[in-house]
């Protein structure tokens, strides 16, 4: 298979993983969230506070601020990122819309049907924010955007290094709080409550976005001890593209030497690595272990700003302590 073929197959499963996410985000805002007027964060949350105010569509005022906020994301971002996020911020657009009209209504009324009953507004917040976050997180791994304030959570991400959850943490703060002062929300006590259920939906979102994320950076690290590390290191780097390091070992009770072969991978590719382990080598000693964060060639980039190489601190003599 050419590069031009991988390439292009990249993209489609890109595409393809972006729409389901944006089902799923779809689902869960019009089922869980809108029924029971719970405020989210982001551009979606700023929709439903116009949304729930005035009953001007959620998705046209998406459209409006989406629209605006695509300038920044093509100066920034670049082309590539631009496209998918068109193709997400559209694809919702007629998601929302979609789904608003398969909703079922109460009769008589334009209010959506409480799936889960009267009373169940906290329950319902987790499950559709649950749902909602988990669906950002995919969109995000395949390299899209659903606009809005993701588009600032990526613009920060690109260059610092703080997560998606964090940065979205922060603007969904100022979103959440607008809903105070709309005196269509009811009394003063009422619009606190709504605040509090916002603020909710905004750890819970962020929590879930983090945690997927982060569940697909995972890295892992192998230390190999066999004698047939080099039929076991060429075996790893031809099945996983990951390079191989050969440590000078030196058993202590045997006084034998010996090489250790030391792996760094993504966590879901272990049980590849293993696999491969126990076909070349079934008694081969092997420690895994979980690390923190990798950064280089195949991972993570280093998001800190270097402009220079810092001075060494000025050395002073034992006589000029005297």
């Amino acid at each position: 298979m050419t590069i031009d073929h991988k390439m292009l197959l990249s993209e489609i499963k890109d595409y393809v993983f972006i729409t389901l996410g944006l089902c799923l985000y779809s689902f869960g805002l019009v089922v869980f969230i809108m029924p029971y007027e719970i405020v989210t964060g982001g551009v979606t949350g700023a929709s439903l506070v116009v949304f729930y105010a005035t009953g001007f569509k959620i998705q046209y005022t998406y459209a409006i601020i989406n629209i605006s906020l695509l300038v920044l994301a093509l100066k920034v971002l670049g082309w590539r990122f631009l496209l998918k996020t068109i193709y997400a911020t559209a694809a919702l657009y007629f998601l929302l819309e979609y789904a608003q009209e398969l909703m079922p209504k109460i009769e008589g009324t334009d209010q959506f049907v409480q799936i889960l009953g009267p009373g169940n507004n906290f329950m319902s917040l987790l499950i559709g924010c649950t749902l909602t976050g988990s669906s950002l997180a995919i969109v995000f791994l395949n390299n899209g955007s659903t606009g809005g304030t993701d588009i600032i959570a990526a613009v920060v991400n690109k260059f610092f290094n703080l997560s998606l959850g964090q940065v979205l943490f922060l603007v969904d703060i100022f979103i959440i709080g607008s809903c105070f002062f709309f005196p269509q929300f009811g009394t003063y006590y009422e619009r606190a409550r709504m605040m509090v259920f916002g603020l909710c939906t905004m750890i819970v979102e962020n929590f879930m976005l983090d945690y997927v994320m982060n569940a697909r950076r995972e890295s892992v690290q192998f230390l190999i001890f066999s004698r047939k590390y080099q039929e076991i290191a060429n075996a790893i780097a031809l099945h996983t593209d990951h390079g191989v390091t050969i440590l000078d070992g030196h058993g202590w009770y045997t006084g034998k030497e010996m090489k250790v072969l030391c792996v760094l991978a993504k966590k879901n590719e272990s049980q590849m690595i293993f696999r491969l382990i126990k076909l070349i080598d079934p008694n081969a000693f092997v420690s895994q272990s979980a690390v923190i964060g990798v950064y280089g060639e195949g991972f993570d980039t280093i998001k800190v700003k270097a402009k220079e190489m810092p001075k060494p601190p000025k050395r002073v003599s034992e006589e000029e302590k005297k």
